[in-house]
């Protein structure tokens, strides 16, 4: 599975790089470099031809403090079943799927809190807004959800600072969505409105 793969990718670079471990932005750091762009490589799934999430990631970021992180990301996707349903054999259950996909499109305000050494604690509070398309690729609704992440993972160091990663894993909740067509209601409503165990993986450059 891609996913896993990256996830290998990320750990590979962790090791090789664990004279990092211990090294957290310092003050001066900081005030250099308070700035990055990134993205995530989960955008590589958009590579796979069943059920594409046709999923893109752009994050803009601010450095208050060398432990205190802003950030704003755009992000857009599709999904064909219900975010909630946990690992396990009805994840891969085509029974499952939405009778067509739901494609969301929105930005994410991001808070994240360093603890120690590389180690942090982050929240991400997306506004998406929905469109609803049956098996005929026809839109039949438009509705909009209230997205949450808590994140815990781990910042890693690249290239004396230029560069970075964050593996990362996740709780994801939604909070508040509109009313779903009922034909996506009835799977939806099944679920959870909480995910547990959520992977992550952001890479940026700081400027």
């Amino acid at each position: 599975m891609m996913q896993n793969n990256i996830l290998i990718v990320a750990l590979t670079l962790l090791l090789m790089n664990s004279s990092n471990l211990n090294a957290q932005y310092t003050e001066e750091e900081t005030k250099t470099n308070r700035c990055f762009i990134g993205s995530t490589p989960f955008m590589f799934f958009n590579l796979d031809s069943n059920e594409r999430p046709d999923f893109y990631q752009l994050n803009l970021g601010y450095r208050i403090t060398h432990k205190d992180v802003i950030a704003v990301e755009f992000k857009t996707w599709r999904y064909f079943e219900p975010l909630g349903i946990p690992y396990g054999k009805s994840r891969n259950d085509s029974a499952e799927n939405f009778p067509g996909y739901i494609r969301e499109k929105g930005f994410a305000l991001a808070y994240q809190r360093f603890w120690w050494k590389g180690l942090y604690t982050g929240i991400h509070i997306m506004n998406a807004w929905q469109n609803f398309i049956d098996e005929n690729e026809d839109k039949i609704d438009n509705g909009f959800q209230i997205f949450n992440t808590y994140r815990i993972g781990y910042h890693i160091k690249l290239f004396k600072g230029s560069f970075f990663i964050e593996p990362s894993i996740a709780i994801t909740h939604r909070p508040y969505h509109t009313k779903m067509p009922d034909s996506f209601k009835q799977l939806d409503d099944k679920w959870s409105k909480f995910f547990y165990g959520e992977p992550g993986l952001h890479v940026g450059f700081n400027f």
